[in-house]
């Protein structure tokens, strides 16, 4: 996978665009720029040739503005493939698009969602095959570190096997951007449990990290990462996720999506889609 898919945003100064430009010279990836324009013309009362003309317009706007963004982050005379893209809905492009060997599809974060509503975002972390890596408006500071996130009590093996993935990618990440790498694995409490009084919450924690060490030496084993850097740490998934990532200054949070779709998917996020909704970094996900 030798190739960088960039989404292009709307705004002046799009985040992902310079995070993407940045990661592909670092590691050494062809990019593509993927921008898209759509305008109802069926309003304009124009005949085909007419509305053909619009839309070639449109197109062409688009196409300058990228065209000027990418002079301004990676200068002129860069040989970077631009693609603009006529469609409303810009998810299923880009989906199709990563079926092909790319290293990640890269976009900048948009936290909306309702049950009328799906975002592009979360379309993309249930369906693309890519890894996607939704880019937050903060800047990378020098020294930040990179957290990857892991399911120790994965019994399946695809999760298992992603959970190995997940750290090797974050590895990955940290290694070329030469920063700190932690591997957190988060402790689920059942909390109706609590607070019906049937467990005590501590006693409980402390009994599943012992239950779940030889998991976490298997992990460490098969990653070449050595147990120190594995953090253990009891609470509700997201909302720990989220306060470590906070006390770590992480730039960047890694870990693993499992699509749902349907009804399901609208009504049910799961950790990973919890999380990014109150994560203020960047977040790679990869799915199985």
């Amino acid at each position: 996978m030798s190739k960088l898919l960039i989404v292009a945003g709307l705004e002046d100064k799009c985040a992902a665009t310079s995070r993407g430009l940045q990661l592909a010279e670092l590691m050494d990836l062809k990019v593509e720029v993927v921008a898209f324009a759509y305008a109802n013309l069926k309003r304009l009362k124009l005949d085909q040739k007419g509305m053909s003309a619009v839309k070639q317009r449109l197109l062409d706007q688009r196409r300058n503005a990228v065209a000027a963004q990418l002079d301004r982050v990676a200068g002129p005379g860069h040989r970077v493939k631009v693609s603009v893209v006529w469609s409303e809905n810009i998810h299923p492009w880009i989906i199709k698009r990563a079926t092909s060997g790319y290293a990640a599809v890269v976009k900048a974060r948009h936290q909306s969602e309702s049950l009328g509503y799906t975002s592009t975002d979360w379309h993309l972390l249930r369906e693309c095959a890519a890894p996607v890596l939704l880019v937050s408006r903060q800047k990378w500071k020098k020294g930040s570190a990179i957290m990857a996130t892991v399911d120790l009590e994965a019994t399946a093996k695809a999760k298992q096997a992603l959970n190995v993935e997940v750290i090797t990618a974050a590895r990955h990440y940290a290694e070329m951007l030469e920063v700190d790498l932690s591997v957190l694995c988060v402790i689920d409490v059942p909390a109706l449990l609590v607070d019906l009084d049937l467990i005590d919450a501590k006693s409980y924690a402390k009994e599943r990290i012992k239950e779940l060490q030889p998991a976490l030496t298997a992990l460490a084993k098969k990653t070449g990462l050595p147990e120190t850097q594995f953090q253990l740490k009891r609470g509700p998934v997201a909302k720990t996720i989220v306060s470590e990532a906070a006390e770590q200054k992480a730039q960047l949070v890694v870990m693993g999506t499992v699509g749902r779709r349907g009804v399901r998917a609208q009504l049910l996020g799961n950790t990973a889609e919890e999380a990014l909704q109150l994560l203020k970094t960047d977040t790679l996900t990869l799915k199985p």
